[in-house]
């Protein structure tokens, strides 16, 4: 393969938990991580989160178009913040990873083919920014028989250099993931999402309290899990299910927990969601030595007590290998845009599976002016 020297690259993210939006800088050739960059964060406003919100599990593009507009947009103005913090010019960068925020997911079932929908114009942020845009990076996954999720193992697998391995990297933003990182990644990870991570908890938060999560987890620690609820939420077929598995962010809801008061719901949706990951263990090629937690999970103190409980391994979070938690996915869709570009394999037979090791992603580049 010809030398492919590193590159400056820009990665963002919204993710399920609805936050926001990350953006980060990373220096990669596609293959070797060498050296993540600046960041930050933007919030969501309101008026954009509820937006966004109301379009989730719809297929209707045309009511979307709007969202789509303002959403690109707010990606737009927090590349033009990073550059400036950065010092950087658009010019200085080759590619922007756009993950843009996921409407729709349909993974495959028996054998169908899966759909999957991200909003954000990649064109528009190409031309917004001055920057080569690849977007829509799982849809050619689906395509080759895959899940189309998760994307990031193979930026974590980049990264692990310092993990014990066999070793489990835990992903608990809105869905909660599990990369099993093996020796000889890429080609041997296993990777699937394991159940609802903070969506749930947050949705119930937001709806008792008007808070958008359990800070800390105090609530749940002040609550008592229902035993019997715990136990009917887990009979969920899902979990039955081999992988590769993925799941879309309303295939479970707060039926369950209907009528418990804030602290005990609180207290049972966080249980559920570190025993839903125990139940990825036997799903592994073998147990992992360790659990390195990223996402909004690893800031709740009982969830993160919780999964202590129930994994037979010790559990830190990710900074313990000196990765950035808050940032890994926008890093990793800034890496996956590199590999795009190079028609490297971004997805795997084990992470997503796809029939054989697939590239993908939608190339845009910067319009010539008149």
């Amino acid at each position: 393969m010809p030398r492919f020297d590193p590159v400056t690259s820009i990665g963002l993210m919204s993710g399920t938990s609805l936050d926001g939006i990350d953006a980060a800088l990373l220096t990669t050739d596609g293959e070797r991580v060498v050296a993540p960059g600046e960041s930050l964060s933007k919030t969501y406003k309101p008026k954009l989160r509820d937006a966004i919100r109301g379009l989730l599990g719809s297929e209707d593009r045309e009511a979307a178009r709007e969202v789509e507009r303002k959403l690109t947009g707010a990606h737009a103005k927090l590349v033009a913040r990073l550059l400036e913090q950065a010092g950087l010019e658009p010019g200085d960068v080759r590619v922007i990873g756009f993950h843009g925020h996921t409407i729709t997911h349909r993974p495959p079932v028996n054998g169908g083919t899966g759909w999957t929908w991200q909003i954000g114009d990649g064109a528009a942020l190409a031309a917004a920014t001055g920057i080569p845009v690849v977007n829509d990076l799982r849809s050619a996954d689906m395509a080759a028989g895959g899940h189309g999720a998760p994307l990031v193992p193979v930026y974590q697998a980049a990264l692990a250099s310092a993990a014990e391995l066999p070793a489990a990297v835990l992903n608990l933003g809105g869905v909660g993931n599990v990369t099993w990182i093996g020796e000889g990644a890429p080609g041997s990870l296993v990777a699937f999402d394991t159940g609802p991570g903070n969506a749930l908890i947050d949705d119930w938060i937001a709806r008792h309290t008007g808070k958008r999560r359990d800070k800390n987890g105090k609530r749940a620690a002040r609550g008592t899990v229902d035993a019997a609820r715990l136990a009917a939420m887990l009979e969920h077929a899902y979990f039955d299910l081999p992988p590769p598995k993925s799941l879309d962010r309303l295939d479970f809801n707060l039926a369950a927990v209907e009528g418990l008061g804030v602290e005990d719901g609180a207290a049972t949706l966080t249980r559920f969601t570190a025993e839903t990951v125990a139940r990825a263990i036997p799903r592994l090629p073998a147990p992992p030595r360790a659990w390195y937690v990223t996402g909004g999970g690893r800031h709740n103190a009982t969830l993160m007590r919780e999964l202590a409980d129930v994994l037979a391994a010790p559990v830190h979070p990710v900074e313990s290998l000196g990765w950035d938690g808050d940032m890994l996915e926008a890093q990793a869709f800034a890496y996956l845009a590199v590999r795009s570009l190079r028609e490297l394999p971004l997805t795997f037979p084990g992470t997503t599976g796809c029939r054989a090791p697939v590239t993908g992603g939608e190339f845009w580049n910067v319009p010539r002016r008149a």
